[in-house]
């Protein structure tokens, strides 16, 4: 490498660290010159003032039932379609019975020839039972015929038997509804296979529904039945009264959490249907937690959602918005429970007179 080209390359490494620093001081001087959004900041409050608090639960049917066939065969029609109301005892669908009919003839004739069997078995027994009597048929006779007799008899009983079993069977071909109530679902058509147990239509019982909820280990304690909660359903712009009507005392299936039902007046049933959701706001008459101390508490309107995250706006030391992500827990109100991302001693905003982002200048009001 010659000397000039040795120069040559300090020069242009000058030049690209000169560039840099104007286009640096170029950007200092549009984010100095950004206009500040003025924002409302609030501080961290702790402990729950009320002995209560809310969750999401849904409204559901509070009799309902899966309606399925006990016998295996082709379903060759259904009589119902979703929406319908059906009262107790109405055909829902049938099954093909081809097989069990054939089956029944089979073993109508099979009790024909059992009770024919009896009635000679009876005759003889009759016939045997006299000559005994007048000393014309030993004992060993009778006690031949008196055991062909009572082989008959059993023989006609079990006939009797397949033949209930049979027309059982049929019965089961012919699918009719439990209990009055609406249609909600029809999971089979004609033409598909039936399997026993597996269900072909869902019948929901109208008029009586409550609400189902799942409440976190550390509420479930200061539950008990009896206790009185606020429903406010937003779909149908009703809330009423409500009162706990069963809690289940295991959340092994429920990934630790309880499941609760709310009964819901029949006056306060109209415009409500099954599927909706609902907001609960649970009164205790005991506290929740006895230490509340280090439970920080914000205002619901304070949190920013992006897709399935939660978060909270703070200020940076360079009054700057800065995104800081939660993780929260029960409702109380107009306040809920931040369990991490923020600490007790740090501000966050509440209001902003512009469109808030990562980094925005912001001026404190």
């Amino acid at each position: 490498m010659t000397y000039k080209k040795l120069l040559f390359i300090p020069a242009i490494t000058s030049a690209v660290l000169l560039l840099n620093a104007c286009s640096n001081g170029e950007s200092n001087k549009v984010a100095d010159n950004e206009k500040a959004i003025t924002v409302t900041t609030s501080a961290i409050t702790t402990g729950a003032s009320a002995n209560g608090f809310t969750v999401t639960g849904q409204i559901e049917a509070a009799h309902s039932t899966n309606v399925a066939t006990r016998i295996m065969g082709y379903i060759t029609k259904v009589y119902v379609k979703v929406g319908d109301r059906v009262n107790a005892g109405q055909l829902l669908f049938t099954v093909n019975s081809n097989d069990i009919q054939a089956k029944q003839s089979q073993v109508d004739a099979m009790l024909k020839q059992a009770e024919a069997v009896f009635y000679v078995a009876q005759k003889d027994f009759d016939r045997y039972t006299a000559l005994y009597k007048q000393n014309s048929a030993s004992a060993k006779e009778l006690e031949q015929i008196t055991m062909q007799y009572q082989s008959a008899k059993a023989g006609v009983e079990a006939a009797k038997a397949v033949q209930h079993e049979v027309k059982s069977q049929l019965t089961y071909a012919n699918v009719v509804a439990p209990f009055s109530g609406v249609v909600t679902q029809k999971l089979a058509d004609e033409g598909s296979l039936a399997n026993p147990g597996m269900p072909i239509v869902t019948i929901e019982q109208g008029g009586s529904l409550q609400v189902t909820a799942m409440v976190p280990e550390t509420e479930i304690a200061s539950l008990k039945v009896g206790d009185e909660a606020n429903v406010n359903v937003d779909a149908a712009s009703k809330q009423f009264q409500s009162k706990l009507i069963q809690i289940n005392p295991s959340s092994q299936f429920t990934g630790g959490q309880y499941i609760i039902k709310l009964s819901i007046p029949k006056g306060d049933a109209n415009k409500l249907m099954a599927g909706m959701y609902a907001q609960i706001k649970i009164q205790t008459k005991t506290l929740i937690k006895s230490d509340t101390s280090n439970t920080v508490m914000i205002p619901t309107i304070a949190l920013v959602y992006r897709d399935q995250l939660v978060g909270v706006y703070t200020i940076s030391a360079q009054n700057t918005a800065m995104l800081r992500w939660l993780r929260i827990g029960k409702i109380e109100g107009d306040k809920v429970e931040v369990l991490s991302g923020l600490g007790k001693n740090e501000a966050y905003i509440i209001k902003a007179e512009g469109n808030l982002y990562n980094g925005a200048k912001v001026s404190i009001k």
